[in-house]
């Protein structure tokens, strides 16, 4: 799902709430085990990434810092808070999920730079965009979908147009803040591990089947799907704390 359309929180998140785990640790185990999906995606965009090193470094830092205090946050949230932010954040990654290529549009519109693409690579990231990039980390390690959208949506408004190369800052950005905060999870006590390693396991077959076969499955058919469940999710979790 991720390799193909992306959104892949938004279906295991509700789904692990559904089984009988709370919100924290749902979405905690749903972090930990989405982890290793990302690296045959990383792999795929090896390229990119060495294309756009400078880039790749610079935003590692951030994502870390952000990724570590937005787990840090989470794990300090009362659950019974937690669960009345739940609906709202899964109903809000949802709406970022179906404004994508709208938001990346207008992005690309309102770049802020004249200069072409390779110089923009060259010159590497602004203090604002990394600012930023913090900000999306804390959100990330928080929760976490919908992350991918806005990282797309800044590198597009940095002045980037080759979507390959922004998918795979997007990605590094994305394992980075993950992996720190599933560390940060994984010693806390509330990830169920079973289902977190089923998770893994399927995780990591589904990103490679993804990767492979991502131009042949029609990304609406699949983008549809995760609307429609972010959606009605949504609705069911807003339901739920009435």
């Amino acid at each position: 799902m991720n390799a193909i359309a992306g959104g892949g929180t938004l279906l295991t998140f509700p789904a692990l709430i559904a089984a009988g785990l709370s919100p924290l640790a749902a979405n905690a185990t749903s972090t930990v085990a989405l982890v290793p999906g990302a690296l045959p995606s990383m792999v795929g965009y090896r390229r990119e990434l060495a294309g756009a090193r400078r880039w790749a470094i610079a935003l590692t830092v951030p994502s870390v810092l952000g990724g570590a205090l937005g787990a840090w946050l989470l794990l300090h949230t009362p659950g019974a808070t937690f669960g009345q932010v739940v609906p709202w954040l899964v109903l809000g990654a949802t709406a970022l999920f179906v404004t994508q290529r709208p938001l990346l549009r207008w992005a690309r519109r309102h770049h802020t730079t004249t200069l072409d693409e390779d110089a923009v690579t060259a010159a590497g990231p602004t203090r604002t965009l990394l600012a930023w990039q913090f900000v999306v980390g804390i959100y990330g390690g928080y929760f976490g979908a919908g992350v991918g959208i806005l990282m797309l949506a800044a590198l597009g408004f940095m002045g980037f147009s080759n979507l390959h190369r922004m998918n795979g800052l997007k990605n590094w950005g994305g394992f980075c803040m993950n992996m720190v905060a599933s560390v940060t999870f994984a010693f806390s006590g509330i990830v169920d591990w079973p289902v977190a390693l089923t998770m893994m396991a399927a995780a990591m077959a589904g990103g490679f089947l993804g990767s492979k076969g991502a131009q042949r499955v029609p990304q609406q058919y699949v983008r549809f799907a995760v609307m429609l469940v972010g959606t009605v999710s949504g609705i069911w979790l807003l339901m739920r704390t009435r």
